[in-house]
């Protein structure tokens, strides 16, 4: 028997934290937006670890994935568990577009939409080509090398034609193992920032400047960088929808994180649709806009 509504997921950190810090504090405030939006709604909700071993999820309506982010840790552990969970309930956002978000090919995909993205080159695992060979082909000089499916920043690498060979063993040993991608390094987002626009349902209603701290290139927090709140003009705001409609289905909530390119045009960094930060405590009324989402999708 159905005991709950919707499931807000988080990592095993985040369920039952011993210490709050300030960045537990967001994810906790985070949490509590959404879940007190859904709440006000009529909606019965727990929050727990995707990892929850005790947990029934079949005694769930639906599941939103929120701050699971130690899903990359155990990848193997958490496809199995999606494909399971995904057959005794509804997942927000949907298995097919999880699975397709989880790996940055998606990019690629995007782009055969009309999605304009920074210029890209996807190396396949088993590649046998070298960095200096890559470059050489590429005809590119400083670059960004980050593996296909990653998080925080995991093995992500800022290459220039001084450090580039110190980096061919990790490159060797990578490749081996997994697809990774090349990207020119874009130099307004360090001159500039990156904006993270929040859509959901096909609406945006928010977003955030984020800039890295002085001498990085990586904007996320756990790197120093900063967040501002930010008032996005009538053309990234359309980006971003665009960008969500340019799914193979369109997800309840994602972010759509832009740049200026090297030329001067709006590109798609990333697309996150599976646990992005989505910094409700900036906007609190977003959270409202999530859960009537989720009720209608419920309901209908």
């Amino acid at each position: 028997m159905t005991k709950y509504d919707i499931v807000i997921l988080t990592d095993q950190k985040h369920a039952y934290p011993t210490t709050i810090d300030d960045y537990t504090k967001n994810v906790l405030t985070e949490d509590a937006l959404v879940a007190n939006a859904l709440g006000q709604l009529g909606l019965n909700v727990i929050r727990l670890a995707w990892s929850d071993p005790s947990f029934d999820w079949s005694s769930t309506k639906a599941v939103l994935f929120r701050t699971t982010w130690d899903y990359f840790d155990d990848f193997p552990k958490f496809s199995n568990w999606l494909n399971d969970v995904s057959k005794v309930t509804t997942l927000i956002n949907s298995e097919a577009l999880i699975r397709w978000n989880i790996d940055k090919h998606y990019l690629r995909d995007l782009k055969h939409n009309g999605v304009h993205i920074a210029e890209t080159l996807f190396i396949e695992q088993g590649s046998n080509k070298t960095l200096k060979e890559l470059h050489a082909d590429m005809n590119w000089k400083d670059t960004v090398l980050k593996p296909c499916i990653s998080g925080a920043a995991r093995h992500t690498y800022k290459l220039n034609p001084e450090n580039r060979a110190e980096h061919e063993s990790i490159f060797a040993e990578l490749i081996k193992d997994e697809a990774m991608m090349l990207q020119p390094f874009q130099h307004n987002i360090v001159s500039e920032g990156e904006v993270s626009m929040m859509v959901f349902n096909g609406q945006f209603t928010h977003a955030v400047l984020k800039k890295a701290k002085a001498g990085d290139f990586r904007v996320q927090d756990d790197f120093g960088g900063t967040v501002h709140d930010y008032t996005p003009t009538k053309a990234e705001i359309q980006f971003a929808i665009d960008t969500v409609k340019a799914c193979k289905e369109l997800p309840l909530y994602a972010r759509v994180d832009i740049f200026n390119d090297n030329h001067g045009h709006i590109a798609l960094a990333e697309l996150e649709i599976i646990e992005p930060e989505l910094w409700f405590r900036i906007h609190p009324e977003a959270a409202h806009v999530l859960a009537e989402g989720i009720k209608r999708k419920l309901t209908n």
